[in-house]
């Protein structure tokens, strides 16, 4: 077994990675175990170089350092090669995939890491990249895109980022009109918010968009919230944050496969954080496709497949 860490020196404040570096040559030390660490240099290195050794051949277990945008790198980087496992030791400001299963100091545990059992989950496939945690569409990868530039300034979280970002939109038109689709039923030309297709509960720096979803059950979460005044939106990013919007007339949540979206203009689309923009995209579930490792003490948290 090979382990591999991917450290995204930029990841968070930067204030956790140095401790971590420090931790994993300490635990390998008197350890027959082959390791590695690569301290990541620019934006896609990490899914290029973990390309590069899944390709190698061997068993490993990758561990992305970092927050959802490194694991999204790494994801793409290993997908299709059976060989390999991936892990995430969150150093991000939000690591929103893993509050599905609570607490996230045993994830910051090299020991519970090391020890951990790697289990099948799904993922999305959006277009031709591949996400773990969950995409949106509108007003919604708009505030994911600008909440990075918040991210960076000293003593914001994530969480805070995200309402700062809201901020900075409330003043603009927000919506957008799209045509979309759930498992090929068309819900035609939509004016909406925006639309989440979702692997798991969380986004946003904590947002419960998809309060049901569980990320290994053979299912994606669809939340459309229909287009609303702006004197509605803080009673329902109020609602949205603890995922009490289930009930709101103008949200429309489904269990389903996939979901398209067209549009006469580029669209923002948030692919686990990293921001494109289109005219259409396919998102659809990829069942069992990547091997997860949980570590120890958390299994029992985890889904309906362990």
């Amino acid at each position: 077994m090979k382990y591999i860490f991917f450290v995204n020196p930029t990841a968070g404040k930067g204030n956790l990675q140095e401790k971590i570096i420090k931790s994993i040559d300490e635990f390998f030390k008197s350890s027959n175990n082959d390791y590695k660490v690569y301290v990541t240099k620019y934006k896609g290195d990490a899914e290029k170089e973990a390309k590069r050794l899944a390709q190698t051949g061997g068993e490993m277990r990758m561990f992305a350092c970092g927050g959802e945008g490194t694991a999204y790198e790494v994801l793409n980087g290993i997908i299709g090669f059976d060989n390999v496992s991936l892990g995430v030791i969150p150093c991000g400001s939000a690591n929103d995939f893993l509050k599905f299963f609570g607490s996230k100091e045993r994830f910051l545990n090299l020991q519970t890491q090391i020890e951990g059992k790697a289990v099948k989950m799904d993922i999305i496939k959006a277009g031709d990249r591949y996400c773990l945690n969950g995409c949106s569409v509108g007003m919604d990868a708009v505030i994911a895109r600008d909440m990075c530039e918040f991210k960076r300034l000293p003593l914001v979280s994530g969480p805070m980022a995200y309402k700062l970002a809201i901020v900075k939109n409330f003043v603009k038109k927000i919506g957008i009109v799209a045509n979309v689709s759930v498992d090929g039923e068309s819900f035609g030309e939509m004016n909406c918010l925006f639309a989440v297709i979702a692997n798991a509960p969380y986004y946003g720096g904590g947002y419960m968009s998809a309060p049901q979803a569980v990320p290994n059950d053979g299912k994606l979460n669809f939340t459309l919230v229909k287009n609303i005044s702006k004197l509605k939106i803080p009673k329902f990013l109020s609602a949205y944050e603890k995922g009490q919007h289930i009930n709101l007339d103008y949200c429309i949540l489904k269990e389903c496969h996939s979901m398209e979206f067209s549009s006469k203009t580029p669209i923002p689309v948030n692919l686990d954080g990293e921001i494109v923009e289109t005219n259409n995209m396919k998102f659809e579930i990829v069942k069992e496709a990547l091997s997860y490792i949980i570590p120890v003490g958390v299994e029992s948290k985890l889904l309906i497949k362990v």
